[in-house]
C-alpha cells in the first residue's frame, strides 16, 4: 500500500513559516487562511496552525557521537536528490547540522542533515545507501 501522510503542527508566525518552507526550502504552498497553511512536503501534507503560545522542550540524544534533536520530522530522499537539497540548503542555513553518515559500512547506512525552521522545529533530510535498508 502506498500512502501519504498529513502532519499538523503549531506555529508562531504564519508568514515567516510560509516564507521558510516556500522560498527557502522551495516547497509549494497549498491552501491557506489567516490561521493555517498547508505545505506540500514531497507530496505529503504538512499543516501549520497559528497558535498564540506554546512551548516544546527539545531534548537531544547521542547517535554515534553526534548530538541530534529527539523531536523532529523529515523526509527520506534518493541519494541524488538528497545531495541537491543539501547543496541548496547549505547556501543559506546557519542552523544546519553538518551532514553526517551513520552506520557506515553496515545495514542501514544513511546520511542526514537537519535544519531548524522559524518555529524551532528540526527537519531531517535523510538518504540511505541502499533504499531497501529503510526498515532493516
Amino acid at each position: 500500500m502506498n500512502a501519504l501522510f498529513h502532519m499538523s503542527l503549531p506555529c508562531k508566525d504564519l508568514d515567516n513559516t510560509l516564507k521558510f518552507y516556500t522560498y527557502e526550502l522551495g516547497f509549494d504552498k497549498g491552501r491557506k487562511t489567516d490561521k493555517w497553511v498547508d505545505i506540500n512536503l514531497f507530496g505529503n501534507q504538512l499543516t501549520f496552525v497559528l497558535i498564540d503560545n506554546y512551548n516544546f522542550q527539545f531534548p537531544f540524544y547521542i547517535l554515534e557521537k553526534e548530538r541530534l534533536p529527539s523531536f523532529h520530522f523529515g523526509v527520506i530522499l534518493e541519494n541524488d536528490h538528497w545531495d541537491y537539497v543539501y547543496d541548496q540548503v547549505i547556501k543559506w542555513s546557519e542552523d544546519t547540522i553538518v551532514k553526517t553518515t551513520f552506520f557506515e559500512d553496515k545495514h542501514g547506512e544513511q546520511s542526514s542533515f537537519f535544519v531548524k525552521d522559524p518555529n524551532d522545529y528540526y527537519i531531517e533530510f535523510k538518504t540511505f545507501k541502499e533504499h531497501n535498508d529503510l526498515f532493516i
